[in-house]
């Protein structure tokens, strides 16, 4: 898979990258372009094939670490201890509000689809009942095509032309966030708008895909904007929360927000907690868990609240989430000890079978990539794709003859007859005419015998390559419910297979047991989650009994799935080149220390620097670093210089922003006394450095950097292992790590994609290629 093509441009460093640490290009660093007028020489960067071994450098870091300049301390100093008490409480209050909002948006989400899709439903039903008498059924079919590429092309419009981070699930956007990179636009208000109307557009226009999945993009969408108190988008600040205007408290707020988004999806607020813990937030303390688990808890109990008035049901607390798999409590629902193997046989066919999704997928993202990237193909591919689903489904029940008795005990939501006896209904239809949510329960729940084993294997044969071809359109999609309603099927194939040869008394081989085992293998398959899925798919079916059986098979189906092919999250994540750090370094990477990763050399700024010259480093296009060491002297043979600090380029921003100089003849004038909250003012979208001006006097003035700096960055020695500067970058959440010499000399800086272009390959350790995708 290494030589896939993909046209890119490369930065203008061109492919010949030195040796590790000899000025390697990182958005986030800090080097001097040793070759950039040569290379502006040649004219337009090369156009070269694209494969994964790439890092993009349009992708920056979060600031996580807290700048600990003089205006910090002096404000922390000056907080009172009911000042910290009154920040907590702030962050308890954010908390609930973002869980009370996230649950009022699923409940929109789910009443919205469940009305219009039982408008789309009811109409096609009863065009197919007219006309199944008569003759002309193809104007059913066309009937509805058209109804579901007429959705789908208004949600695919909102995506492609509007805000096309919206499209997909966004879990590996938000996994990405958590990570520490700063994914453009991916927690703005428009991304939430169109994400919501995208989601309603997906599912009631038929498609493979469930709204679970964007629901935990919204929440964290819905997180940073009310742990902002302001919206850039409305630009309207309704004053509040100021303190949490920055990167370390916006991101444990999108963690809350994540956690909400799956609670709200699934019912599970334990499974929320523990997916933000196991997708993302490197940084974790007790008393965050306590407010993850209470947005979670609060997002849940209003999703419940509200659809419980909806159903007319105040106060019968009974739809905990979106999908409700309802309870498993039947007593042919035990299990023994002896289908234990069977279970783990299972969790391996999911993890082939989800490693065989995942690789078709990545080939036809690569196609899209590469052919379908303008946003009226986008379109017409999804609309394509509509069609096509409507056809495929309508032509599996009209040539299926697979009849069953309506049951009082188990009524179908659109029960469709066709050519079936009066008094039974087409089982085909069950799965195919429906919300992937109700089918989904239909296979957990309906009385054995209800599909036989033909309906089965072509739904899930069918369903599996059209869900497949769905992931990495452009709309607004999940894939856990297609993932669930796959392995659903073939776990009840399973059961019925299981059940014709066990005896004839034998009661263990309830077919909606292993559908709900084939759900949870396929799905751990093909997104290789297991501590949060396991605890997700517990709290769903409200059964704790599953536990063990639901761990084995979803541990199965990581360890065989991770054997051909990662996870769906991961490849999309590689595929777009973004810096993500794993859990842990590569393992044989002890052998590089600090002095072979960093970038050198490095730009540094004296500690009273001329405008100037902090104009002319900010403007440079050729390279675009955000972090510069402050020295004691900048010397003129490119010396290494003692380190006093750091700063960041958006400091220097406001700094110029706000005229901050000292005069050039050094008499001391007073000048406005800067406070923290100008910097947050001007977060999270500072003013680019075009948009500055500052005169050809002003360029002689002076800029004392001290207040401003933080003079205690943190350092490694230049002999660090990869290992430890990894464990200390990614614990801390850090941006920038200053490599230092015995003398505390500045003499490299490391970043993000430092480390992240390390990675374990095929051969052993393989170093990642940087473009400017």
């Amino acid at each position: 898979m290494s030589n896939i093509t993909k046209k890119v441009s490369w930065s203008s460093r061109g492919d010949e990258l030195g040796a590790a640490g000899e000025g390697t290009p990182l958005l986030n660093g800090s080097e001097q372009p040793r070759h950039s007028r040569q290379e502006a020489a040649r004219g337009q960067p090369r156009e070269i094939p694209h494969n994964e071994k790439l890092l993009s450098l349009k992708y920056e870091s979060l600031d996580y670490d807290n700048i600990e300049n003089q205006l910090f301390l002096e404000e922390e100093r000056r907080m009172s201890f009911t000042g910290f008490r009154c920040l907590e409480i702030s962050r308890w209050l954010i908390c609930g509000l973002i869980g009370l909002l996230t649950g009022l948006i699923a409940c929109v989400i789910d009443i919205v689809v469940e009305k219009l899709a039982g408008y789309k439903y009811e109409a096609i039903k009863q065009n197919i009942e007219r006309f199944t008498e008569v003759g002309g059924l193809s104007i059913s079919l066309i009937l509805w095509a058209v109804l579901n590429f007429s959705f789908v092309m208004v949600g695919s419009i909102l995506v492609a032309f509007f805000e096309p981070v919206a499209a997909g699930s966004g879990i590996p956007q938000i996994k990405c966030y958590l990570n520490g990179v700063k994914v453009p636009r991916v927690v703005r208000l428009k991304t939430l708008v169109v994400k919501v109307c995208g989601v309603i557009c997906s599912v009631v226009g038929g498609l493979a895909v469930g709204k679970e999945g964007p629901m935990i993009h919204s929440g964290a969408v819905v997180a940073a904007g009310v742990s902002q108190g302001r919206s850039t988008t409305l630009k309207k600040d309704l004053m509040i929360f100021e303190y949490f205007r920055r990167d370390t408290e916006k991101r444990d707020f999108v963690s809350a927000g994540a956690a909400a988004g799956v609670s709200a999806a699934f019912g599970a607020p334990v499974g929320g907690v523990l997916f933000s813990l196991e997708e993302g937030a490197s940084f974790w303390n007790q008393m965050l868990t306590w407010r993850i688990f209470f947005a979670s808890m609060i997002s849940t109990f209003t999703l419940n609240f509200v659809l419980s008035i909806y159903h007319n049901n105040t106060g019968d607390l009974s739809n905990p989430g979106l999908i409700n798999f309802g309870r498993f409590e039947s007593e042919n629902l035990n299990y023994n000890l002896y289908e234990i193997p069977l279970f783990i046989a299972m969790g391996a066919i999911g993890g082939v079978l989800g490693a065989l999704f995942n690789v078709l997928n990545y080939w036809l993202t690569i196609f899209r990539i590469r052919y379908v990237h303008r946003p009226c193909l986008q379109v017409m591919e999804a609309m394509l794709v509509a069609a096509v689903t409507a056809t495929v489904s309508f032509t599996m029940i009209y040539f299926s003859n697979d009849c069953q008795p309506l049951d009082s005990e188990h009524a179908e939501e659109y029960p469709l007859q066709l050519f079936c006896a009066d008094g039974e209904y087409n089982s085909m239809a069950t799965t195919f005419f429906n919300t992937p949510e109700r089918s989904v329960r239909s296979l957990f729940h309906n009385q054995p015998g209800t599909w036989n084993p033909l309906t089965l294997g072509l739904f899930t044969l069918t369903y599996f390559f059209l869900a497949c071809w769905t992931y990495g359109l452009a709309v607004s999609a999940g894939v856990f419910i297609p993932s669930l309603l796959i392995g659903a099927a073939w776990g009840r194939l399973c059961g019925i297979w299981l059940a014709s040869i066990a005896s004839a008394g034998s009661i263990w081989a309830d077919p909606g047991k292993y559908a709900l085992i084939g759900a949870a293998a396929q799905l751990g398959g093909i997104v290789r989650m297991t501590l949060s899925l396991t605890v997700i798919l517990v709290e769903a079916t409200g059964n704790v009994t599953y536990g063990l059986p639901i761990m084995l098979v979803l541990l199965t189906a990581k360890i065989v799935g991770d054997y051909f092919q990662e996870g769906l999250y991961d490849i999309h994540i590689k595929l777009q080149s973004v810096p993500f750090l794993h859990w842990e370094a590569p393992a044989t990477s002890h052998w590089l220390t600090a002095r072979e990763v960093m970038s050198s050399p490095v730009t540094c700024l004296n500690r009273i620097e001329k405008v100037g010259t902090i104009v002319d480093v900010l403007s440079n296009t050729s390279t675009n670093h955000n972090g510069f060491p402050v020295v004691m002297q900048v010397s003129d043979n490119d010396e290494p210089a003692k380190l006093c600090g750091l700063i960041l380029r958006s400091q220097l921003i406001v700094l110029l922003k706000h005229k901050v100089f000292v005069e050039l003849a050094g008499s001391r004038l007073s000048r406005r006394k800067l406070q923290l909250k100008d910097f947050r003012d001007a977060y999270p979208r500072f003013p680019p450095i075009q948009s500055i001006h500052v005169s050809q006097d002003e360029r002689e003035c002076l800029m004392d950097l001290t207040e401003f700096m933080n003079p205690t960055p943190y350092t490694v020695p230049q002999e660090t292992s990869l290992p430890r500067v990894f464990k200390l970058f990614r614990a801390l959440g850090l941006r920038h790590l200053v490599v230092v010499d015995d003398a505390n000399r500045v003499i490299g800086l490391v970043t993000r994609k430092d480390l992240a272009r390390y990675h374990l390959g095929k051969y052993g350790l393989e170093e990642l290629h940087l473009a400017q995708t």
